[in-house]
């Protein structure tokens, strides 16, 4: 990716994370990444692009860090589905954490067909899709009921700052996943 491009995308996605896509200006953004307007539009056709772009890279970023969680706690013989909330945990308190970029989209462009809610859904059946994965056959059923404690350990640090929420979720989640 070309340099300039991705200065737009990290500058854009730190804004973003900081005040919420609304409230994000084009100006601002140009301001905080000292890029020109033809440089942001020769890469980007409109603010929704650079939205797509930022969630398109955060996506990446989550679906990597987790699965590297998941990986080593599979391979340590520990349950990879508890690996999620571990990994929830320390980014709820690394200091960088401003809730969740897809739950924020997808609650700032709330029409279900916008492709900023759209994607910030498939992001989210991404997240499911990983925690089946890691569930016995008979057990995939439970992947929903797992994704809806890891989004509600995600909105409860975010929006009421309980931060040892994915702790509380990960002992929740351990029900779903002992052998009955």
């Amino acid at each position: 990716m070309q340099p300039r491009k991705q200065h737009l995308i990290d500058t854009a996605l730190g804004l973003f994370n900081q005040q919420g896509y609304h409230a994000t200006g084009i100006d601002l953004i140009l301001a905080q990444s000292g890029v020109s307007k033809a440089t942001l539009y020769k890469h980007f056709r409109s603010k929704d692009e650079l939205i797509l772009a930022t969630l398109q890279q955060r996506h990446q970023q989550v679906l990597t860090s987790i699965s590297a969680k998941v990986d080593a706690a599979v391979q340590a013989g520990n349950s990879g589905v508890l690996a999620i909330f571990d990994a929830l945990n320390e980014w709820f308190n690394n200091g960088h954490f401003f809730g969740c970029n897809f739950i924020n989209a997808s609650a700032e462009y709330a029409d279900a067909h916008n492709p900023i809610h759209v994607f910030s859904a498939q992001h989210k059946q991404a997240i499911v899709k990983l925690i089946r994965a890691q569930l016995p056959l008979h057990d995939a059923d439970k992947a929903d009921q797992i994704g809806l404690l890891v989004d509600g350990a995600i909105v409860m640090a975010h929006t009421r700052g309980i931060k040892t929420s994915a702790l509380m979720a990960k002992d929740m989640a351990q029900y779903y996943i002992q052998p009955k």
